[in-house]
């Protein structure tokens, strides 16, 4: 057993630059799907509920009376489910601004996606890698807080459920919730550099 645990410790490097290549492999994977049109559609309920980034969309604030004769945001309405495109949804996407800033978010998180895996050799460059990783996972974590559709609505049904709102995650909100582990992730992979960076100047 002391052999086991010792292996694990003499590989606590390998598996901190495992997390750099893991951070690397999903920033990479994530930040390139925004460059297609259903990914850049699904964050929009995020975008336009952020404090932080709602002002990137043109509609953000626009209200409209949906088919129930409720009051609700214009981007409800133009929703395109996964795996259907519909063209009036595309055009006021396109309007929203909808691809243009998905397109420019893609292309950040891919870059600090490549500055968390040129930590494994460059410590400075890895610092700030994971720094951001960090950081960009607080606001996507903030969206736990502002975006409705984070939690499993109030639907009805055959009968009253008690099962919805705080604190009942729905599938956009069990994916926000995974960036916990980013946050530690990057804040593991930039003391590390840290670290690094110090004994060098030592």
């Amino acid at each position: 057993m002391e052999k086991f645990l010792k292996l694990f410790v003499s590989s606590q490097n390998r598996f901190i630059n495992l997390m750099r290549i893991a951070i690397f492999i999903v920033m990479a994977w994530i930040g390139g799907l925004k460059a297609f049109p259903y990914e850049a559609d699904g964050i929009v309920p995020f975008v336009s509920n952020s404090p932080f980034m709602s002002f990137f969309y043109k509609y953000s604030d626009n209200k409209v009376i949906n088919e129930k004769g409720k009051d609700v945001a214009e981007y409800t309405i133009y929703k395109n489910p996964e795996g259907k495109t519909v063209q009036k949804n595309v055009d006021w996407h396109t309007q929203n601004n909808t691809y243009v800033f998905s397109y420019g978010l893609g292309l950040v998180i891919i870059m600090i996606g490549i500055l968390v895996l040129l930590g494994v050799w460059f410590p400075k460059v890895g610092f700030w890698g994971g720094f951001l990783t960090a950081g960009m996972s607080l606001v996507t974590l903030s969206f736990l807080i502002t975006t409705p559709e984070v939690y499993v609505p109030n639907l009805g049904g055959d009968f009253p459920t008690p099962y919805y709102g705080f604190p009942y995650l729905s599938g956009a909100g069990r994916l926000v919730i995974k960036d916990i582990i980013m946050l530690a992730g990057g804040l593991i992979v930039a003391s590390e550099a840290a670290k690094r960076i110090l004994q060098k100047v030592n």
